[in-house]
């Protein structure tokens, strides 16, 4: 039955993201199931890891020249993302859901969502000499 045994691959992707606040790549979620699932190939993963994104059930987060990071939280928020060490940490800021109505004003569709993320240097690589 590989339909089930995928299936729980997928879910078991799904459950380690929702447990991380640290937005892994897929060499981290790969790592972390071959304990679980010892012969899940990394193949697996990224599929597993597409899927869930296009489904809406994961956030795919692209870094620039960084590896794709990976998050569980879909509610709505912001994230940062670090242009050395990629670090991807979330960012909680009250006051941004004004610009939907800002974008929406400028558009003559309707728009539905946005992604927000801020760029620059976090605070352990500005304390590295």
């Amino acid at each position: 039955m590989p339909t089930l045994k995928y299936s729980r691959q997928r879910e078991a992707v799904k459950e380690f993201l929702a447990s991380r606040i640290d937005h892994p790549t897929a060499d981290t979620v790969y790592t972390n199931l071959r304990e679980k699932f010892p012969n899940i190939s990394l193949g697996t993963v990224y599929r597993n890891l597409s899927l869930l994104a296009d489904m809406g059930e994961i956030i795919k987060i692209t870094t620039g020249d960084g590896a794709d990071r990976f998050d569980g939280r879909i509610t709505p928020h912001n994230h940062f993302i670090c242009r050395k060490c990629h670090k991807v940490s979330d960012l909680e800021m009250e006051g941004i859901d004004s610009i939907l109505g800002i974008a929406q004003k400028n558009f003559p569709g309707k728009i539905d969502s946005h992604v927000t993320n801020f760029y620059g240097i976090c605070g352990d690589c500005i304390k590295k000499p």
